[in-house]
């Protein structure tokens, strides 16, 4: 097999792919001053931002576009966890995007405003079709709150939150140890969770969601 051959069948088997390495130093340096969040935990990143851009041209995104054809960044959320800005998240699934419009119809639900982008839960269909991607800017480590991921959690469809824990215990977990300059990338459906870090360090991250082009129906992309 291929390496995207193989990178998309161990994808569909556990719902993630490492590419570690996959930012220079210089890259980084970069990446760091487009995603600064200005002090607060989580930043989405409006389509207008340089990053979007950034992130487009970006040799990791060529990497994905060899793996999983026609795929680009449709959502960019930035994370800064440090001592003064802690939190910790239970077992979930993320199962919302953000759009160019609100349209009532069959299959869209829980819309809401954030970041002056409509957002909306779609169908599972466009879910399973999109990739998580977590770029980390800093190291991740047990001891400043590295996401936990349930692998292969992606293949139960939608879990309601109060299944989520009983659900993820029946998987192999992994906590996500990583190097600024690694990507992970996961199956959209992927349980996971994150406990506040106890370290004196921060984890800094972009979470990117990556998608076909094209919306079914009346929507787009907001990106």
């Amino acid at each position: 097999m291929s390496d995207a051959e193989t990178a998309r069948a161990q994808f569909e088997s556990e719902g993630r792919v490492w590419l570690r390495g996959a930012l220079s130093e210089a890259d980084l340096a970069e990446l760091s001053e487009l995603s600064a969040s200005e002090g607060r935990p989580g930043q989405r990143v409006g389509d207008k931002h340089p990053l979007f851009d950034w992130i487009r041209q970006t040799s990791f995104s060529a990497r994905l576009a060899a793996i999983w054809p026609g795929m680009s960044p449709v959502r960019i959320v930035s994370f800064d966890k440090r001592p003064a800005i802690n939190w910790g998240v239970p077992w979930h699934q993320d199962r919302v995007i953000a759009v160019d419009r609100r349209v009532e119809m069959d299959g869209y639900s829980n819309w809401s405003k954030k970041a002056d982008a409509w957002h909306c839960e779609p169908p599972v269909e466009i879910l399973r079709k999109m990739l998580f991607v977590r770029v980390h800017l800093d190291a991740s480590t047990a001891e400043n709150g590295a996401m936990e991921i349930a692998a292969g959690s992606h293949r139960e469809g939608l879990i309601s939150a109060d299944k989520a824990k009983d659900v993820a215990g029946r998987y192999a977990t992994e906590l996500t140890i990583a190097e600024p300059g690694d990507v992970l990338v996961l199956a959209m459906l992927t349980l996971h969770r994150s406990l506040p870090g106890t370290a004196d360090a921060s984890r800094r991250a972009l979470r990117i969601d990556y998608s076909l082009p094209v919306l079914p129906a009346q929507l787009g992309w907001a990106a």
